[in-house]
């Protein structure tokens, strides 16, 4: 069996000493060793197929190189893995792992989960959530690095980086006024889920964001709709809204599953979208928007941007670099994400 590489090997090919190898691949070159010697000594590294020893790094850190993470939802759920993903591979290029524990929505196994994993003697601390949403933070989460993803501290005591949904709700009404249409219906989401014991945030600020922007666009405001989050509610709410004579010629709903919904109500009602109503949705679920006939329109949700930045936010914590970026809204240290328009094929001019 071939002998492993070691950071004596690698120094000896770059023509530098250990503690330089060292510096460079934990992270610390920068400042520190010159930058022809820094590439010398990842050349060095890539051709000899080197690697830090995980365990010698922990003893000699005092450090595990693990992040902790915990999930009211995420790691069971296909539409939140994009968060994770971000995280786990920002985690990675860094040399770290995470350890996910997802809760399912129950407090007793969120305590539980952040006991394992102070046991275990992670490095850092995130807390994801699957619905955007205020948390109030534990004390356990004040004993390490700590960072929200798709939540936020109404205290303002840890960092959360949620999506911007006041501007994604205008973007996504404007999608449809810049399109022509005058004649628009919102298919509103409910702030209360059934089965969950917070209130979801991003109801009020889409529509917040809806209103501001027909306003700026000195139209009367919307007509709404109470609907729901799911595509039977979403089906129930445009039938309704279809059949009247007064039928809107676009609708503007709570998320992707809704506007799935409106699709559905259309086509069983012998209208075309977009020919006849424009439909836009909320989201950018990857399991429905690019595959809906049409291909839906939406406001795609930046759950990868908030599992990176969240994760970069860390381990810029525990490099002693403060809180990485030092963005945030005062008072509330939220660092609010982009939520772009994706465009696809569910809206058009309208027809009357």
């Amino acid at each position: 069996m071939a002998r492993r590489a070691t950071s004596q090997d690698v120094a000896k090919l770059a023509g530098v000493s250990r503690s330089a190898v060292s510096m460079v691949l934990n992270g610390r070159g920068a400042g520190n060793i010159a930058a022809d010697k820094q590439a010398a000594i990842l050349r060095a590294a890539a051709e000899l197929d080197y690697t830090p020893n995980s365990v010698a790094l922990s003893l000699r850190t005092q450090r595990t190189r693990t992040l902790g993470v915990v999930t009211d939802a995420i790691a069971t759920s296909a539409f939140g893995g994009r968060l994770l993903e971000g995280a786990a591979r920002t985690a990675e290029d860094a040399g770290h792992v995470l350890v996910v524990l997802d809760t399912h929505h129950d407090e007793e196994r969120e305590r539980q989960a952040f006991q394992t994993l102070l046991d275990r003697r992670v490095d850092a601390l995130l807390f994801a959530a699957m619905t955007h949403r205020e948390y109030d933070v534990p004390e356990v989460m004040r004993t390490l690095p700590a960072v929200l993803a798709d939540a936020y501290d109404p205290a303002g005591r840890v960092t959360g980086y949620v999506p911007d949904e006041v501007a994604g709700g205008a973007r996504q009404v404007r999608a449809v006024l810049d399109a022509g249409h005058r004649d628009v219906v919102a298919l509103d989401g409910t702030p209360e889920v059934a089965g969950q014991h917070y209130r979801v945030v991003a109801a009020d600020q889409r529509a917040q964001g809806l209103a501001t922007a027909v306003e700026e666009a000195g139209l009367a405001p919307l007509r709404r709709v109470v609907t729901g989050w799911d595509i039977a509610a979403g089906h129930r709410a445009a039938v309704e809204v279809l059949s009247r004579p007064d039928r809107p010629t676009a609708l503007v709903c709570a998320n992707d599953r809704v506007a799935v919904g409106a699709v559905l109500a259309a086509a069983s009602l012998g209208l075309s979208v977009p020919r006849d109503v424009s439909v836009v949705g909320y989201d950018d679920d990857e399991n429905v928007a690019p595959v809906l006939v049409p291909a839906l329109t939406t406001v795609r949700l930046p759950f990868r941007e908030m599992g990176e930045r969240a994760v970069a936010h860390l381990l810029a914590e525990l490099d002693g670099d403060g809180d990485g970026d030092g963005a945030g809204t005062p008072g509330t240290s939220r660092v609010l994400l982009e939520c772009p328009l994706v465009e696809r094929g569910s809206i058009a001019p309208p027809s009357r």
